[in-house]
């Protein structure tokens, strides 16, 4: 089963990348997944030259200390193939402003920033561009892009119908659990990079006494009774959650050990520092090698050009081009 699926070097992941994306990676991982840090889409952000080179090779980092193996998958940087900015443009050809107007992350980024690129309004093309580079058949998801998944079908789908089969057509999968984890002092807003306030994002490799302050500071309600109920114990249950895809529980049968939150949050507290101290010693140890980082990088664009070439020529001939 063929697998793409990428994220952007925009900063720290927080542990909502980890566990609605990353560790799907891990577990699909095999000599068909194409891992990718897409730092073409870094670009719609205010980020210096040298700010992204250090954030792409982190990320990178951060990949392989999460699992991610380039003897079994192809992890590669996506400036490194020029197949995706090529095919981007053929794919914005056969795009709308309609479609990419109606995109919610369009909506929501746009009234956040004042003469907005446009970069931010054709990266779902972009995005599309990554997917069908490489025949994948699934693609894991978290629940804010599934409407670019929909668009990347619809695109594939109509490419297909004007040109002749040319696209292989993927789905989304998703976590059971955490597909959505939510910001810790406003658990009805997702956790993001950007928008979450200190308290609220809980990154990856923040220290022990950094996640025991945020986890015990994560807002819950007043009426004290640990229940899984999302509509209106959002704050219980965005923890609940959290525990539960740790653990390999669901939330009700975490909630069912609980009377108090206090001890919740601390069960919680340590459980988190366990899973990721780990990866944090190893994404330390990788970051000290970065010129191997760099080999790794090289080697996966090498691999994903020798199957994105083929993909975009097959495009490129389909629409007239010589």
């Amino acid at each position: 089963m063929r697998v793409f699926s990428g994220i952007q070097p925009s900063g720290p992941l927080h542990l909502g990348n980890y566990l609605g994306a990353v560790r799907q990676w891990v577990d699909a991982q095999s000599s068909d997944a194409f891992y990718c840090v897409v730092d073409l889409h870094a670009l719609t952000l205010e980020i210096s030259p040298d700010a992204l080179r250090e954030q792409t090779i982190d990320l990178l980092a951060t990949l392989m200390a999460s699992g991610l193996d380039p003897e079994i998958c192809t992890i590669f940087i996506q400036s490194q193939v020029s197949y995706h900015a090529q095919l981007n443009w053929l794919l914005e050809c056969v795009s709308t402003y309609g479609e990419l107007s109606r995109m919610v992350a369009f909506k929501e980024k746009s009234q956040r920033q004042e003469g907005y690129r446009v970069g931010l309004l054709t990266y779902p093309v972009l995005m599309a561009a990554d997917i069908l580079l490489y025949e994948t058949e699934e693609v894991p998801v978290g629940d804010d892009q599934r409407q670019h998944l929909e668009l990347t079908r619809d695109v594939a789908e109509k490419f297909n119908h004007r040109f002749g089969e040319t696209f292989r057509v993927p789905v989304g999968t998703q976590p059971k659990v955490a597909a959505r984890v939510m910001d810790l002092q406003e658990p009805t807003r997702k956790m993001s990079k950007s928008i979450s306030s200190p308290l609220g994002k809980l990154n990856m490799f923040d220290s022990p006494r950094d996640i025991e302050k945020k986890i015990t500071k994560a807002v819950t309600d007043t009426d004290g009774e640990v229940r899984f109920d999302w509509p209106k114990k959002p704050g219980v249950s965005n923890l609940l959650e959290i525990f539960a895809s740790l653990s390999g529980e669901t939330p009700a049968q975490v909630a069912a050990r609980y009377t108090r939150y206090g001890e919740l949050k601390s069960d919680l507290a340590a459980l988190v520092i366990e899973t990721l101290a780990p990866l944090k010693r190893r994404h330390d140890e990788l970051l000290a090698s970065p010129d191997e980082l760099r080999r790794v990088a090289a080697r996966g664009a090498e691999k994903a050009a020798a199957v994105a070439g083929m993909v975009y020529q097959r495009a490129a001939a389909a629409m007239g081009l010589a």
